[in-house]
């Protein structure tokens, strides 16, 4: 069927992925091409109950990718479709996930009371955190308490993460998985005035973008890098930029097509980080200006914008990018948005938001065409607020105005009446299309709230949604001797709950702890810290400490430095140290614990393998970027 063949009757061709009962998403055949004939603008090919039925699939899923329109109210949905497909065509991407429902967008004042017209900060943090705030915050409550996010959880969890966007990083759709800040505009280290308390040097947890480092996103791609050029003024990398801490930290930074092209794997060693624009990528066609009375002028067809990204940098190109570097045992989560549906609904910019939803409608279908050749991936597609564009049968006398010419050579009058000329065209308070395909999918059916999403998606993937347990585990172990100045190979394990550490060398005994040695902030890889200190020159008892920053887990363990010590001793476990769990090596997948008298050579010689398995990772990603 072309893609742009008018008045489509659609047949829902439902088949089984190879390997599991899940339904493929709906193919659709064309039929009669006149609607003025009986049944000739029918969507359904006959009764549709046992189509549907096969599209239920209970969980889990082993991924899950979320798909948000900002913006995308069913207006917006609509209006792309009629000029892209024609009244009777179907979005290939959007309209093809079987299992659909509405939800509720309200946000909250700080008083507790309904706020009926919701921002993407407090819808975003809805189904980030499955909580309920207030406009303009990131990921806190309305008592400005930070909650974890999805992709946080997903990250404990073991799953790889990864968070795309057509908009600055520092927005607030992708800031709301990274972050937790009580003002969105709180981009960067130099944001003092919008970011207040939330300064790391007010003691907070630093800007947006230092935060998207710290949850350290498996994949991170999107516009923004203006904020990543601004020099952070404390914390562990103070005088460098943004760009050079996450160097410095092992990410692989990409600013050109050709830069992400060149990465071929993505992990906690080498993580991406890629911003292609200093603010907001340029949309796919060029700028319309709807006026008062602009659709009694002759209608205009959209056109393509010279200032487009690169192919390789679309939404869909990026969406299939992150699913390469994402995919494999461990299971992942991945959050795609398409910002500028939103942006342009705001500028009154008919030709801008429906290239947006088009462009976001591409990438939906890359989702969906991994998602039915793997056979274990939930896939979610929804918006975060409705906004003002509406199909308006004759021109409104007040509000702006333009006319289109659709594929079928139309004319489409779209409205937009809650701004004047130069204005910001509001959100507005309806409920939003959900819809899914895949395990678990049957949970956004009928009506539910924005913050059902964030369970419905932890329950699909079974996260564990507390930190603390797990990273109750952890074990920290050092040499028991050391030479004066030697090397002391530090490895911390099981720290899956934390994303950071920060640590301390003092001399044994209370009064010695005040004179401690900072280790600094270290970030956790895989659940695991593996430092090189060099030990204090003067002849003692030492002990080192480590503390998990998202967690508070604290992990003490304790050396000697003595003359006539091995210079490079190999690590030995602490005194206090909990289990130590192997890899499975019965023949039966089971696995083998080493505990209490039992932890000798072998718990050792895997202690020393983490700690020296982490130093490498960090090597390797040195070696990435030189």
């Amino acid at each position: 069927m072309n893609a742009r063949t008018t008045f489509a009757r659609s047949a829902i061709a439902l088949t089984l992925v190879a390997g599991a009962a899940l339904a493929a998403p709906a193919a659709y055949a064309a039929g009669p091409s006149d609607p003025s004939v009986p049944g000739g603008a029918t969507r359904n090919d006959g009764d549709q109950t046992a189509a549907l039925r096969d599209a239920i699939v209970a969980g889990p899923a082993k991924n899950v990718i979320l798909l948000i329109g900002d913006g995308m109210g069913d207006s917006e949905i609509t209006v792309a479709r009629d000029y892209q497909y024609g009244a009777g065509g179907r979005l290939p991407g959007i309209d093809a996930l079987p299992l659909t429902g509405s939800y509720t967008t309200y946000s909250l004042n700080k008083d507790g009371s309904a706020d009926y017209v919701p921002d993407s900060a407090a819808t975003g943090s809805a189904w980030a955190t499955g909580t309920k705030t207030y406009d303009g915050a990131i990921s806190v409550d309305i008592a400005s308490k930070g909650h974890d996010t999805l992709l946080e959880l997903a990250k404990a969890n073991g799953r790889k993460t990864g968070n795309v966007s057509t908009a600055e990083l520092q927005d607030a759709t992708p800031a709301v998985q990274a972050a937790h800040v009580a003002g969105r505009k709180c981009y960067g280290p130099d944001s003092a005035k919008q970011c207040g308390a939330d300064l790391l040097e007010n003691g907070g947890k630093g800007s947006i973008s230092e935060q998207i480092l710290d949850t350290r996103a498996d994949v991170t791609l999107g516009g923004g890098s203006e904020s990543f050029e601004q020099t952070a003024k404390a914390g562990a990398w103070p005088s460098a930029t943004l760009f050079q801490q996450a160097a410095t930290r092992g990410y692989q930074v990409a600013r050109t097509a050709a830069d992400l092209a060149a990465i071929s794997a993505a992990d906690q060693a080498g993580p991406v980080l890629g911003t292609f624009s200093a603010g907001n990528f340029p949309t796919r066609f060029a700028e319309t200006t709807a006026t008062v009375g602009g659709a009694d002028a002759a209608p205009v067809t959209c056109t393509e914008s010279a200032d487009r990204l690169d192919s390789s940098l679309s939404l869909a190109s990026l969406t299939q990018k992150s699913i390469d570097l994402l995919k494999g045992d461990k299971g992942f989560f991945l959050q795609v948005e398409g910002a500028s549906i939103d942006k342009q609904d705001h500028a009154a910019n008919a030709c801008g938001q429906i290239g947006e939803t088009i462009d976001l409608d591409e990438a939906v279908q890359v989702a969906l065409d991994f998602a039915k050749a793997d056979g274990n991936t939930l896939v979610i597609v929804t918006a975060d607020h409705a906004h003002t564009s509406q199909i308006v049968d004759s021109t409104p006398p007040t509000s702006l105005s333009i006319a289109l010419k659709t594929t079928e050579g139309s004319t489409m009058k779209v409205s937009y009446g809650t701004a004047g000329a130069g204005g910001s065209q509001q959100h507005t308070g309806s409920q939003v299309r959900i819809a899914g395909y895949g395990p678990g999918a049957a949970n956004v059916v009928g009506l539910t709230d924005q913050t059902d999403n964030f369970f419905t998606i932890a329950g699909a993937l079974q996260l564990n949604r507390d930190l603390p347990a797990l990273s109750a585990g952890a074990t920290l172990t050092v040499p028991e001797k050391v030479a004066p100045g030697g090397t002391i190979a530090l490895a911390a394990a099981g720290l899956n709950g934390d994303r950071q550490v920060n640590g301390s060398v003092s001399a044994a005994g209370a009064a010695a702890r005040a004179a401690a040695e900072t280790i600094g902030r270290t970030d956790v890889i895989d659940g695991g810290v593996g430092l090189s200190l060099t030990a204090p020159t003067e002849p003692g008892q030492y002990t080192v400490a480590l503390t998990g920053e998202q967690t508070g887990k604290a992990l003490t363990a304790t050396f000697t430095v003595a003359e006539g010590a091995p210079t490079t001793p190999t690590a030995s476990p602490s005194p206090t140290a909990p289990a130590v769990a192997l890899p499975p090596t019965d023949g039966n997948g089971g696995s083998l614990a080493l505990t209490g008298g039992t932890v000798g050579a072998a718990a050792l010689v895997a202690l020393a393998l983490i700690a020296a398995g982490l130093l490498l990772a960090r090597a390797r990603a040195r070696a990435r970027r030189a």
